[in-house]
């Protein structure tokens, strides 16, 4: 009779935690720039939503709300979101977005309030690397101390540029790229930089062009987003045939709607290339995994994906919907029924430990993550300079990648 009465307590118990978790809600905030990069942001929003989609039913009815947050390239919107995101019971994690002064800016306090953060964008070098063992930062991205490495080597290796010209934007991505790309060049060459601010303007970008081309640069290595990019290439290809130079770019500049701004700029006038992680939805005939994929943002998002190959910002989505991957994987050995700090910590916990392989798009993930140390530095980056690369845009809009 007790080993019933045993039985049925424990069976009650689990059937009160699993009605808690069907009744609940969790919230998937999204602090990103819709409002001036807002392709980015969709990019972004459909590839988490595809890898929740494909998994949605495994979590025993548990709702889960995806919350657009758009911070409108203001870093004091963005710490207002996290501070939001802390006030709400039914806030689970935050995925942030294109730019990288928020969470550098605000590193400390996302860590010491624990603000679980998963980054598929933003690619300054310190966003990852707070200096302690709860670091609450997770990125599956370009991640800028690697970055400058293989833009260097591309200016250098494939477009034999000899006296590259940094052309950065003032902010602490640019400042980040400063560092790697000085340390990439090495001391045997001696390469000038030019810093820019938001908001630049046609006639400002062409002085800055010709100062720098009388140096006798032969190439730019350029950071900075779509915005001062568009400018940048119209002021170049605005310029004598003759005098013009490579841009090798940052992937900032793919993140609104460069292309269609610039192409007549670029159609046969600039030789452009920027990097991306080593995976291209023109990349045929596809996997059965990354066709699986793709049907399934089909039957989410038909207009955007009518023809995958063109679709804007595609990093984004292919870097979201990893991630997204690799969190929901986590989540699933965890107690839903739990309040909402115990899982957050449960689940940063389980990235840090994660065990069970992850199928994504740009590869197969073992133990993506890992404890944060001074001696792993890389510990909360899934990517690795190898499965970084450069590209272009092709003249119908669409985004080819380069092998290594």
């Amino acid at each position: 009779m007790r080993l019933k009465i045993i039985f049925l307590s424990g069976m009650l118990i689990l059937l009160s935690k699993q009605t808690l978790a069907a009744d609940r809600v969790l919230k998937i905030y999204h602090d990103s720039d819709y409002a001036n990069h807002q392709l980015s942001a969709d990019a972004m929003r459909m590839g988490f939503l595809t890898a929740l989609a494909e998994v949605e039913h495994d979590f025993q009815g548990v709702k889960f709300e995806f919350v657009e947050k758009d911070h409108r390239g203001n870093s004091n919107r963005s710490l207002l979101h996290m501070r939001q995101y802390l006030k709400d019971s039914k806030a689970l994690a935050i995925l942030g977005g294109l730019h990288s002064p928020p969470y550098i800016k605000y590193r400390q306090f996302i860590n010491e309030q624990q603000v679980l953060l998963m980054v598929p964008w933003a690619a300054g070098g310190p966003i990852t690397r707070y200096p302690s063992s709860t670091n609450s930062i997770f990125r599956l991205s370009i991640d800028d101390t690697k970055a400058g490495f293989r833009i260097v080597e591309f200016a250098q290796q494939k477009k034999q540029c000899q006296q590259p010209h940094m052309l950065l934007e003032r902010t602490p991505w640019g400042e980040s790229n400063h560092k790697t790309m000085t340390q990439a060049l090495g001391k045997d060459v001696s390469a000038s930089v030019t810093w820019f601010s938001w908001n630049l303007q046609q006639n400002q970008a062409k002085i800055m062009l010709r100062k720098t081309l009388e140096t006798g640069a032969d190439c730019l290595l350029f950071v900075g987003n779509a915005v001062e990019g568009r400018v940048f290439v119209e002021a170049m290809a605005a310029l004598p045939k003759n005098q013009r130079v490579p841009i090798i770019s940052h992937w900032g500049i793919t993140g609104g709607k460069f292309y269609e701004q610039v192409k007549n700029a670029i159609d046969g006038k600039i030789d452009l290339h920027f990097i991306q992680s080593c995976f291209s939805l023109r990349d045929k005939p596809y996997s059965e995994n990354t066709q699986q994929v793709i049907n399934t943002a089909i039957h989410l998002f038909p207009a955007q994906f009518n023809n995958p190959e063109l679709l804007s910002a595609p990093a984004g989505f292919i870097h979201s919907y990893d991630l997204g991957k690799i969190f929901f994987t986590s989540l699933k050995s965890v107690d839903l029924s739990a309040d909402i700090l115990t899982l957050r910590q449960a689940i940063r916990d389980n990235l840090e430990m994660l065990e069970q392989p992850v199928n994504g798009l740009i590869k197969r993930y073992v133990s993506p993550f890992s404890r944060w140390s001074e001696q792993k530095s890389d510990a909360h980056e899934a990517l690795g300079l190898e499965d970084f690369c450069m590209a272009h845009y092709d003249t119908d809009g669409g985004i080819s990648v380069l092998p290594n």
